[in-house]
């Protein structure tokens, strides 16, 4: 079947089904992390439990804590696994334009409504999305393909003000790797570069020793 003879939603359906995300035996983890921010290195451990709720441990310094909590809590959202139902029960899809790397545009109605997406083999190239008060916008290169779905390899993001378009801060490129730890793809290095008034901050999380805590038992 062809992407002419899918609707908007099952395309959009398909490459939402294809992302990897843990299952609901999920156990969590523990590791080591290592925080660098330009010139700054800070060590500490890293709790992600079977609820997917972070902790930090070992870490004095309050701003790298809070920070390295807030990507912790990144990690986790995004391996949640939801079905599409119940995030997109609520929307409506129709296609917009293809562009010149024949990536498909899907347009979002209902509770989504002004949120848009590109869709190019299999995969989601494109959010723009309202979130709390803000736009964001992630545009990505490059996947790790799993076997059991795909993880963003490479990848911008950048916020805008959603009444002027105004940006909000500056660009970031991610590169995001991941090793496999029993049954279960895990980050075990991210780094951010962002750019502010010419200016590039670099920031890397190492997380190492990886370690998946034991089932809870039912």
């Amino acid at each position: 079947m062809t992407v002419t003879q899918l609707s908007a939603q099952e395309l959009f359906r398909a490459a939402y089904d294809n992302r990897y995300t843990w299952d609901k035996n999920f156990p969590g983890y523990t590791a080591d992390i290592t925080y660098k921010h330009d010139n700054q290195v800070i060590t500490g451990k890293v709790t992600i439990n079977a609820e997917l709720k972070a902790e930090v441990l070992g870490i004095d310094d309050e701003s790298a804590k809070k920070t390295i909590h807030g990507q912790a809590w990144e990690i986790a959202i995004h391996r949640v696994r939801r079905t599409f139902e119940e995030t997109h029960g609520a929307n409506t899809f129709r296609y917009g334009a293809t562009d010149e790397n024949d990536a498909v545009e899907i347009l979002m109605g209902g509770k989504a409504e002004g949120d848009r997406y590109k869709v190019h083999n299999n995969i989601v190239t494109l959010v723009h999305r309202h979130i709390h008060g803000v736009v964001v916008t992630i545009n990505t290169f490059s996947v790790h393909e799993t076997g059991e779905g795909y993880l963003s390899h490479t990848y911008d993001s950048v916020y805008h003000e959603p009444q002027t378009g105004e940006q909000r801060g500056g660009v970031s490129n991610f590169v995001d790797e991941y090793e496999k730890v029993g049954a279960y793809f895990i980050l075990n290095r991210r780094e951010i570069r962002t750019e502010i008034a010419g200016q590039t901050s670099v920031q890397e999380f190492i997380f190492s020793n990886i370690q998946l805590l034991d089932p809870v038992a039912a």
